[in-house]
C-alpha cells in the first residue's frame, strides 16, 4: 500500500481540492482519510454515504463524587485551568475547562476525585465512489486532536489492508494533527502558494516532514497569481532537491466545482482540472522512482 499525505503549511491552499481531485483521477484501488480533524471537509466534495460511527474517547476528564466530598477546597486551589467550580450544590468540575492533568485527584483527602472517561469526538466511516473514507469530528475546543488523527489513520488501514492507495487529506501547519498525520507515510505532497507567508510556511512544514523521511513533492497552486513568487519557491525546491510537480493556475471552475460539492477534475476540459492531471501523473512516476529505489 502506498501512504500519500496531502498536507500544507497553512490554511486555504487548497489542499481538499487536490486530495478530491487526485481520488477522482485515481485508478488504483483506494482508501481515503479526512485527518484535518479540526474542520474536516473533504466530505463536502465527495459526498459519502455514512456507514457507522464511533465514539472518539479523548483525555480523561476529574469527576466530584459529592457523597464523598468533604469540601475542602485543595481541588480549586491546586487547579491551574479554574476547572472545579462551587455553588450551592458543592464543588463540581466544568468538563469544558478540565484538562485532565488529575492534579485535583492527587490532592483530595477524601478520595472523592476519580478520573473519568469522556468523548471528545466522533470516527465516522463512509463509503463514497472512489473508496471508503475515514473522517471525524472533534468536540469544539477539545484536546487530543493529534490522538484522534491516529485513530482515523488506524481505521482506515485495519479495515481496508488490501488497497492500492492509501490517500490522506492532512492538516495545515506543523503541529500534532500534521505530525500525526505524516507519521509513518511513505510519500507527502505538500500544497503552497505564491504568497509570502506561503513560502515560509512551507519551510516549516518541508522541515518537519524531513523529519519522518518520507518522499517529499510540492505542488503549486494559483500560481500565476504571483509568477515571480512562484518561480522563487521552484529555485528554493530545487536547492533542497524537492521536485515541483505541479503547477495549477487559478481557475474559476474550482470554485464552482466547490460549490456543487463536485472533484473540479469531474469536468475535465478545465485548466485546473488539467493541471491536476499531469500532477498525478506526476505522482505516479514518483511512486515508480520510489518503488526502484527500495528494489
Amino acid at each position: 500500500m502506498i501512504r500519500l499525505a496531502v498536507i500544507s503549511g497553512k490554511g486555504g491552499t487548497g489542499k481538499t481540492m487536490i486530495t478530491a481531485a487526485l481520488a477522482h483521477l485515481q485508478t488504483k484501488s483506494l482508501v481515503l482519510a479526512d485527518c484535518d480533524v479540526d474542520a474536516a471537509n473533504l466530505e463536502l466534495v465527495l459526498r459519502p454515504t455514512l456507514i457507522r460511527t464511533e465514539p472518539f474517547m479523548g483525555m480523561k476528564a476529574a469527576v466530584i463524587d459529592p457523597a464523598l466530598c468533604v469540601q475542602c477546597g485543595e481541588c480549586t486551589e491546586h487547579c491551574r485551568f479554574a476547572a472545579v467550580d462551587f455553588d450551592s450544590n458543592g464543588y463540581h468540575v466544568n468538563p469544558l475547562r478540565c484538562e485532565g492533568c488529575a492534579i485535583c485527584a492527587y490532592v483530595c483527602p477524601a478520595t472523592a476525585i476519580s478520573m473519568q472517561p469522556r468523548q471528545t469526538g466522533e470516527i465516522r466511516y463512509s463509503a463514497t465512489e472512489h473508496g471508503p473514507l475515514v473522517h471525524a469530528r472533534l468536540v469544539p475546543g477539545a484536546g487530543n486532536s493529534g490522538l484522534l488523527v491516529h485513530a482515523v489513520k488506524k481505521l482506515a488501514q485495519e479495515e481496508n489492508p488490501d488497497r492500492d492507495l492509501f490517500l490522506i487529506d492532512g492538516p495545515p501547519g506543523t503541529g500534532c494533527p500534521l505530525i500525526s498525520t505524516i507519521s509513518g507515510v511513505d510519500h507527502v505532497l505538500i500544497v503552497t502558494e505564491p504568497s509570502v507567508s506561503g513560502l515560509h510556511d512551507l519551510k516549516r512544514v518541508v522541515a518537519v516532514s524531513r523529519q519522518f523521511h518520507p518522499r517529499i513533492a510540492v505542488a503549486i497552486n494559483r500560481f500565476d497569481l504571483d509568477p515571480a513568487l512562484s518561480e522563487t519557491i521552484k529555485t528554493w525546491c530545487q536547492a533542497g532537491n524537492i521536485p515541483v510537480i505541479g503547477m495549477i493556475p487559478f481557475d474559476a471552475a474550482v470554485i464552482a466545482s466547490v460549490r456543487n460539492g463536485v472533484p473540479v477534475t469531474a469536468d475535465g476540459s478545465s485548466p485546473a482540472a488539467q493541471a491536476i492531471q499531469i500532477l498525478a501523473s506526476n505522482l505516479e512516476r514518483e511512486w515508480e522512482n520510489d518503488t526502484d529505489t527500495r528494489n
